[in-house]
């Protein structure tokens, strides 16, 4: 189709431009990193859900202690909060003082762009869910079924609805109700507007965790 085409297009040109146009604020980030704490610069995160439910690791800068998953699993508390909250932890002991900054502004996000360039992800999507959070969250939320099917049709985003309207303020049930209209809507122009939302959306830090 000639949306597809289109969009995939535009999602290798744009994280292409990202990457050239970012490269001096990335490799800052990367210094700031290594610095700031031991251990790799991109995170080891557990694999998400991509289209049609297929598991793949995404690039993220690393905002955390090493082995931070680890830490998590074996801290009854942390992971109590970490449902209670929708797998978000607000004051996360884990995150290191670079981590609170580049996660506000949505920066440890930036390195995504190599997963758009695989073709994994693109520059809007839905959310990229871990599949562990989509089958706890699916039986706390049963309704939520035919919206999550409607959201693995689609490759998840750098950004989308739910990044520029509160992010980790919007529940899991309204959450998957937007990304699904989002899929279903398939509009280049809708595109567009959602990454000019995106700007004021980072810049402003709101529900970011």
């Amino acid at each position: 189709m000639i949306y597809d085409f289109l969009k995939r297009f535009i999602d290798i040109i744009g994280s292409l431009l990202g990457l050239i146009f970012l490269s001096p604020l990335l490799l800052l980030v990367a210094l700031a990193i290594s610095i700031d704490s031991p251990g790799p610069i991109f995170a080891d995160t557990p694999m998400r859900a991509g289209k049609n439910g297929k598991l793949f690791r995404i690039y993220k800068f690393r905002s955390m202690v090493q082995n931070a998953h680890e830490i998590l699993e074996k801290n009854p508390d942390l992971m109590e909060e970490y449902k209670r909250h929708g797998y978000k932890i607000f004051n996360d002991p884990r995150v290191t003082r670079v981590g609170k900054f580049i996660r506000k502004y949505s920066i440890d996000e930036l390195p995504q762009s190599l997963n758009i360039l695989k073709g994994e992800m693109s520059l809007v999507g839905p959310r990229a869910y871990y599949p562990y959070e989509l089958e706890e969250q699916q039986k706390n939320y049963p309704a939520s079924r035919k919206y999550v099917k409607v959201i693995l049709s689609g490759k998840p985003g750098l950004t989308g609805v739910w990044q520029v309207t509160g992010r980790s303020e919007i529940n899991f049930d309204k959450r998957v109700k937007m990304d699904a209209m989002y899929v279903k809507k398939r509009s280049i122009f809708y595109d567009f507007w959602l990454i000019l939302k995106t700007v004021p959306a980072v810049l402003s830090g709101r529900g970011a965790v």
